[in-house]
């Protein structure tokens, strides 16, 4: 199959780590795949395995982007595309108005959040042949604009490694020297863009009360601020600073190997108010770091165990979690194990690939 993907996605986050994974594994299987990018984009160099003859860039600055959608068009048919699949909800319709140039393509788009679409997508996106949702609750947004039969549930996969000669315990521990961070002190942490969404502050404020009871503890805070102004990354250590933790405290930019930081924590926290999927919660339990995560969409399909599910928005109640499974050793591992085998067994790439291929054919075939 030729196939072009689609993001105008300017900085790397976990949407476009699900563009880079499936364009690797489209092309190991010996897909033909192209890509449409922002000129201005930070992350096209992890597209490296794509020979840049596949690139096109092209400016998706909104929903109307008709010039870009021409320069698309003129794309597909130079490069005998066959599915054109879009993944930034600007991109839709510009995707859309591309495959109505070109006869014969077929129009597959990703759904990666779970805000509701506009009614007149309805309308305008009618030649959409397969819309993906990550989750059921996407699933329920995208029946509302499409038919159910174009509806299908993929959802994220990660790549599951055999970790079995990995000495979890030194990589722990080299981190933590690293990060000047005591070796037996708890270490709690967080991974994630850092916007008021993703819910940090309400991690510093539980921080607080957790500290009243637990003083060795340390939190780790990874995750880059990629507004213009870096404001909110400002705000969450100038509160840190002010409630008086600084060195209670460590803070992370993007990381690209996050298996030190997983092996180093005693629990993952994902503070969100609201997540689609939740691809760092799904990678921390694939690690064996016990996860507890506010009531989101995404967290709620990933966990099984509501012991480890808190209201969004509580400082209070996610600080009383947290306590409880630090000064519960035994709990804390047991649901560390539960949700490791939970993750590799329902969420690999591969099943993601094979999902996603098995739709593409579908379409093609009619």
């Amino acid at each position: 199959m030729r196939i072009l993907q689609v993001s105008s996605a300017n900085t790397f986050g976990g949407g476009e780590r699900h563009f880079v994974d499936l364009c690797r594994e489209l092309v190991e299987r010996g897909h033909e795949v192209f890509v449409a990018l922002r000129p201005s984009n930070e992350w096209q160099d992890r597209l490296d395995f794509i020979p840049r003859e596949n690139f096109l860039f092209v400016s998706i600055r909104n929903s109307f982007g008709m010039f870009s959608a021409k320069k698309i068009g003129k794309f597909i048919e130079k490069q005998g595309i066959e599915i054109v699949h879009a993944h930034v909800a600007r991109d839709y319709l510009a995707a859309s108005v591309a495959v109505r140039m070109v006869k014969s393509v077929k129009l597959v788009l990703t759904r990666h959040v779970v805000f509701p679409m506009k009614p007149f997508h309805r309308f305008a996106l009618k030649n959409v042949d397969a819309a993906i949702a990550v989750s059921p609750p996407v699933q329920e947004q995208l029946e509302r604009i499409f038919p159910a039969y174009k509806v299908h549930t993929i959802p994220n996969g990660i790549n599951v490694a055999d970790d079995k000669d990995v000495d979890h315990g030194a990589l722990g521990n080299e981190f933590r020297v690293f990060h000047d961070i005591p070796t037996h002190a708890p270490l709690i942490v967080t991974l994630g863009e850092l916007k008021l969404l993703k819910g940090q502050r309400d991690l510093v404020l539980a921080a607080n009360e957790v500290l009243k009871q637990i003083p060795t503890a340390r939190f780790v805070v990874a995750g880059k601020d990629n507004s213009i102004d870096k404001r909110f990354r400002r705000e969450l250590r100038r509160l840190v600073r002010v409630l008086g933790h600084d060195e209670s405290f460590t803070w992370l930019d993007w990381l690209d190997d996050i298996s030190p930081l997983m092996a180093a924590a005693d629990l993952f926290v994902s503070p969100s108010h609201s997540e689609s999927f939740g691809l760092a919660i799904l990678d921390a339990m694939a690690a064996g770091t016990p996860v507890i995560a506010t009531a989101t969409d995404g967290a709620k399909q990933l966990i099984t165990d509501r012991n480890a599910i808190v209201p969004i928005k509580d400082p209070i109640a996610l600080a009383g979690k947290i306590t409880w499974f630090i000064q519960h050793e035994n709990e804390r591992r047991v649901l560390g194990e539960k949700q490791k085998l939970h993750a590799r067994k329902n969420y690999g790439l591969t099943t993601m690939i094979d999902a996603t291929v098995a739709l593409y054919e579908e379409i093609l075939n009619g």
